[in-house]
């Protein structure tokens, strides 16, 4: 009897050493299983935010790409943007007041020839006053016109960004929008404010040329600022486009094959 029961005994803690295993390797099995949907989550979430940081951040007027996409939706006119409530420039933006009800008219010097420009303090009072101060700053000279436009319908060049490259400066932004097209068009000659995708409060140093009849439409944040037009010249920036496109991923988007600089941008 005594064999038997320490038979017993040890058949018994054999049994409970394999049952404690087997819960071990379930455990493991579910941990695992935790783990791998944390990951796939963490993953996911990472992809989500990466789409919506590339969908957010974007400076200046739209690409052919963009534009392709939502030309479709131009059946009707939109309307223009009405300014809301939202974030107040900083301290180093002009007071529209200083452009109000005044005209400005001056030169644009390119290194390629000169443009007559003249702004519209009236219908828009910031953007003129922003410009303005620019201009008197001498913060144009030796900066490129990075970007340049030869669609049949959207044919624009780029100029202002003090690094060359279409990147904007985050301490110098403002709004809000002025003088946007209500029909999303922009005749020849046209001079607006390039800013950040989706924000009315996303004007900054850069502006656009527009040197043939083209239409942008208008994103969530609205149009584009018309602050003036090209009085005189414009055969000049109609060159820059003839002459094309450095090679690139885009046929008729991208930097101009013949570098574009600012001699100067003067003002009175």
């Amino acid at each position: 009897m005594a064999a038997s029961s320490r038979s017993a005994r040890e058949a018994r803690r054999r049994i409970q050493q394999m049952e404690g295993k087997r819960e071990l390797r379930r455990e493991q099995d579910r941990r695992r299983k935790r783990d791998n949907l944390v990951a796939a989550g963490a993953g996911t979430a990472a992809i989500v935010l990466a789409v919506v940081l590339q969908l957010s951040v974007f400076a200046g007027n739209p690409s052919e790409a963009e534009f392709a996409a939502t030309q479709a939706d131009l059946t009707s006119p939109s309307a223009s943007a009405t300014p809301t409530a939202g974030p107040t420039n900083a301290a180093n933006i002009p007071d529209p007041a200083s452009a109000a009800g005044q005209t400005f008219s001056g030169e644009l010097r390119l290194n390629s020839g000169t443009l007559g420009v003249e702004l519209d303090g009236t219908a828009a009072p910031q953007a003129a006053a922003v410009f303005k101060s620019l201009a008197d700053g001498n913060f144009y000279a030796g900066v490129s016109c990075h970007r340049l436009t030869t669609a049949e319908t959207f044919g624009v060049l780029q100029c202002g960004s003090k690094a060359g490259d279409g990147s904007s400066d985050p301490a110098y932004t403002w709004g809000p929008l002025e003088n946007t097209p209500p029909d999303n068009n922009y005749p020849a000659g046209t001079i607006a404010v390039a800013r950040t995708s989706g924000n009315a409060y996303g004007n900054g140093t850069q502006f656009f040329i527009v040197y043939k009849d083209t239409v942008i439409p208008a994103d969530a944040a609205g149009g584009y600022t018309v602050v003036g037009r090209v009085t005189t010249g414009l055969d000049v920036v109609a060159s820059i486009a003839a002459a094309g496109l450095k090679p690139g991923e885009n046929p008729s988007d991208g930097e101009p094959a013949e570098p574009v600089t600012i001699d100067s941008f003067s003002l009175k």
